[in-house]
């Protein structure tokens, strides 16, 4: 029986601070209301509120009236729906810098849940002051599309990820998406946090937890990731690359 490969060490992670308003989704809409030279850190034009959630506790529930929504500061959230039989669907894991709560504008209540993997800071956007510059300044409404349009794109790849692709394909498919958002925010693209748990993953991707893990622990002694903790390195983002297009 060959050894196992000792893990490479990972750098602990960080201390998680907040995004700048310039790598934020809701910037563009700050941007047409206040123009390109302002201060975006100081304004509160747009932002009425800025909360702090703590591990668990809930943005919003099914049902509820659609009030505001929320640009992710520092932190990570989770959005899911439930069956009728109770049981949970993980539909999106959100990270600093990104949007939630746009998808509610037309029903006018929304449609998921969102909980905090940990404690995030949100920026609050009640949606009252939303419509209302919108109106007064249409290319808010392009900002918005463009958000909402990503957002059609990520539920395309979830379909793409449930539908053709095996354990492999999935993992490595979900990896490089973290690391091309985390990147996108001006993060690290190789070394970032999994605030989610191997169970909500598995969830997410149609595998089962003890799935999650096997295919961690077998990239990891490829020597494809690292791993410590919750915090995670890729180490051959080609090879993870040629895994996930099959």
């Amino acid at each position: 029986m060959m050894p196992r490969r000792p893990a490479p060490r990972v750098a602990e992670p960080e201390v998680c601070s907040p995004v700048t308003c310039k790598d934020c989704g809701i910037y563009g809409l700050c941007r047409e209301v206040n123009g390109p030279d302002v201060d975006l850190r100081l304004l509160e034009t747009i932002v009425r509120n800025r909360k702090v959630f703590k591990r668990g506790e809930l943005l919003y529930r099914i049902g509820e009236p659609l009030r505001a929504v929320y640009a992710i500061r520092c932190g990570s959230i989770k959005s899911y729906v439930l069956t009728n039989d109770g049981r949970v669907q993980i539909t999106g894991f959100h990270i600093t810098g990104e949007v939630l709560g746009l998808g509610a504008i037309v029903t006018n209540q929304y449609m998921s849940e969102a909980r905090a993997l940990e404690t995030t800071m949100v920026c609050e956007v009640p949606i009252d002051v939303l419509e209302a510059y919108s109106a007064e300044v249409p290319s808010i409404r392009q900002q918005m599309l463009k958000i909402l349009s990503q957002e059609i794109l990520d539920n395309q790849e979830l379909m793409l990820l449930l539908g053709k692709k095996n354990a492999d394909e999935r993992l490595a498919t979900f990896l490089l998406s973290l690391s091309r958002r985390f990147q996108k925010r001006s993060y690290s693209p190789s070394q970032f946090n999994l605030s989610m748990s191997r169970s909500d993953i598995g969830n997410y991707l149609g595998m089962a937890e003890e799935t999650v893990c096997r295919v961690f622990t077998r990239f990891q002694d490829d020597g494809l990731i690292a791993t410590e903790r919750r915090r995670v390195q890729l180490l051959d983002q080609d090879r993870l690359t040629s895994i996930a297009r099959g």
